[in-house]
């Protein structure tokens, strides 16, 4: 945080300290040009004075390996924040025990699936006095991280340096300046000044850029800074400094009391400099973090390509011995498009916790809506503009027919988007087989209700789809058949089965209009066929692959040839505008029905061998009740396949 003006801090220092840290909040603000010197908080740092016998780490055995996964699509950054009050050289207390308890949590957890640290960003102020020996004690827990080639950066606050970053040598830039990073890995170069420096970790099978500027950065650091975020145009970009955004609330203020939670922090004057000059117009940078001002808080902001920039404040020196050198873990998770972000004490965690104190322990984990929470990314779509989402280009057709298949039909370059199919019109068979598919239109259709569509699920081998648009009450809209002899019609798959489709609904789906909408269904009636027994209903098809009402979830309802009732598939609820690969496969035995080549939960353990049929069409996108088309199906269906036998995920179209 900030300094005060020394005659403040003569005297009754230990009084001042408690009523600065319940009262200001935003003194930094005020206070923030006023270089180190000697610090004007003076008197006894926030550690108590039975600091040695507190600060001792219950923790045994050694330190593990740095190990990150670069190519795991969850990792983690940690963030440590002002550590000011544990050095504080030129007061004789200095206490290195609870950062160097950080920084093994951080080496241990760098090759742990659950955590997968790649990096460590301290925030600056890392002393209280910028003193000689308290930069002496910094070296040394510092040495921690480097002996363990350990990837991290450090950037001067406030109570590190004072003036801007022209300022010349330092305890600072002898200690932690650019020289320390030399032999890492992940050091990708300095300014000429030393003071602002840039990273370069792996994470996520791709590059991630952290630049760490000085707390006060000069028209040369900022034209350097531009420069090699230009020398990176594919890396995302976090940009960190000391004082870039400020919490406009007291600390003994909930902040949702104060207002929003996810955005109850302020730009101020240093940040909207490093805004105007940096961020608004290099869409590379989606997350800056600082410290200097408590308590945390964050807000959101849109750049001048009007993408998303997350701006965090992180900071806990007023909290329990100087915050024991806290960290922020900002867990990144591609497969989710998620930052979770919790904030925990490895010094306290690894004491015994039956000779924690209750203060002690209050803050080993900080699970306040400012401390603990998720950030939603799209980070494809986020990173867009400098790092294009490659499109998977289509596929030849005869790439897709696997050995067994019955029938394939997909429906690129048949026709331009938009424009309309009509009755009689023909979509081959690409199998070879001769299942050809027929359109057929409901009698008072629109022209309109089945079209040609681009539309299409990124891993599916055609780039295009049908369009339907069909419903109920009255039913309504255009569908396919297989022609009478279609040789599929008569198929039993007594020896297995795979069949698979992809799905997108639209946002007018509506549950009484368009659920129970067949897919893929087989005409003939379970009656007709000689069933009966539980759950069959006499009037409902013998096949039918179906989205249900309120749930939206995939339904294969189908009667084997082992039993006289239905074998039920159920998969959970589809959400609408996301393309979805829907796989139905029976070994011989059991069927199982696959969502995004996941099996679901509701897959029946009974016997059904086989699919009953009573030699007649298959229909897409139409579903027959009681001998007639009750109703047509409402959304995009793209590539479908029949196999003859089952398949593994390997072998679906969405195989990579």
């Amino acid at each position: 945080m900030c300094t005060h003006d020394d005659a403040a801090s003569q005297g009754h220092a230990g009084q001042n300290r408690r009523g600065f840290l319940r009262n200001a909040a935003l003194a930094g603000a005020g206070a923030a040009a006023v270089g180190v010197g000697a610090s004007a908080l003076g008197g006894t740092p926030a550690v108590a004075a039975d600091s040695a016998a507190a600060g001792e780490s219950a923790r045994t055995g050694k330190t593990g390996a740095w190990n990150p996964d670069p190519d795991a699509l969850q990792f983690t950054l940690a963030v440590m924040p002002d550590t000011q009050f544990l050095y504080w050289g030129s007061q004789d207390s200095v206490n290195r025990a609870p950062q160097e308890e950080s920084f093994r949590y951080i080496i241990d957890n760098s090759g742990t699936p659950d955590n997968n640290i790649v990096f460590m960003a301290h925030l600056g102020d890392l002393t209280e006095d910028a003193d000689p020996l308290s930069f002496q004690e910094v070296d040394k827990a510092f040495a921690l991280l480097d002996s363990h080639g350990a990837a991290y950066s450090v950037l001067a606050g406030n109570h590190d340096v004072s003036g801007d970053d022209s300022r010349g040598d330092t305890p600072y830039l002898q200690t932690m300046g650019p020289q320390r990073f030399r032999r890492a890995k992940s050091f990708a170069g300095s300014d000429p000044t030393g003071y602002n420096t840039a990273h370069v970790f792996q994470a996520a099978g791709r590059s991630w850029l952290v630049l760490a500027l000085d707390w006060r950065t000069t028209d040369q650091g900022y034209a350097w800074a531009n420069e090699v975020i230009k020398a990176h145009p594919k890396m995302p970009v976090i940009l960190t400094s000391h004082d870039i955004v400020a919490s406009p609330y007291d600390d003994n203020v909930f902040p949702y009391e104060s207002g929003d939670p996810e955005n109850n922090a302020v730009m101020v004057g240093n940040g909207q400099t490093m805004w105007d000059r940096l961020v608004k117009d290099n869409d590379q940078v989606f997350l800056t973090l600082n410290g200097h001002y408590w308590p945390p808080g964050r807000m959101t902001r849109k750049n001048d390509l009007g993408n998303d920039v997350h701006m965090h404040i992180t900071n806990y020196q007023n909290r329990y011995f100087g915050g024991g050198a806290m960290i922020r873990l900002y867990h990144f998770d591609l497969a989710r498009n998620t930052i979770d972000v919790e904030t925990i004490n490895p010094w306290i965690l690894a004491q015994d916790p039956e000779s924690r104190s209750e203060l002690a322990a209050e803050h080993a984990r900080i699970t306040g809506p400012v401390d603990n929470f998720s950030v939603a990314i799209d980070f494809e779509e986020r990173f867009s503009s400098f790092v294009p989402v490659p499109v998977r280009p289509s596929r030849p057709a005869a790439e897709e027919l696997v050995k067994g298949t019955l029938a394939y039909w997909r429906f690129d370059g048949q026709g331009a988007p938009g424009t309309a199919l009509s009755a009689g019109q023909t979509v081959r068979d690409l199998s070879g087989k001769g299942n050809d598919l027929t359109v057929v239109t409901v009698p008072g259709t629109a022209a309109d209700a089945l079209t040609w569509s681009a539309d299409h699920h990124p891993d599916q081998p055609g780039h295009a789809s049908l369009k339907f648009a069909g419903g109920r009450n009255p039913v309504h809209g255009t569908y396919l058949t297989t022609g009478a002899n279609a040789p599929l019609n008569a198929e039993t798959f007594r020896s297995g089965y795979t069949i698979e489709t992809f799905v997108m609904m639209p946002l007018d789906w509506d549950a009484g209009r368009n659920g129970w909408a067949a897919i893929l269904s087989r005409r003939g009636s379970a009656g007709a066929a000689g069933k009966h027994g539980k759950n069959t209903d006499l009037n409902e098809p013998v096949v039918q692959l179906a989205i249900s009402n309120n749930g939206r979830e995939p339904q294969f309802n189908h009667y084997p040839l082992n039993t006289t009732y239905p074998t039920t598939n159920w998969g959970h609820g589809l959400v609408e505008l996301r393309w979805w690969h829907l796989a139905v496969v029976n070994d011989g035995r059991f069927t199982r029905l696959y969502v995004d080549s996941a099996p679901v939960a509701d897959n029946p353990s009974r016997v059904s061998q086989g699919l009953t049929s009573l030699g007649l069409p298959w229909l897409l996108g139409g579903h027959e009740y009681a001998g007639a088309v009750d109703i047509v199906f409402h959304g995009n269906v793209g590539d479908t396949r029949i196999v003859n036998r089952p398949l593994p995920v390997r072998e679906f179209l969405t195989a990579k």
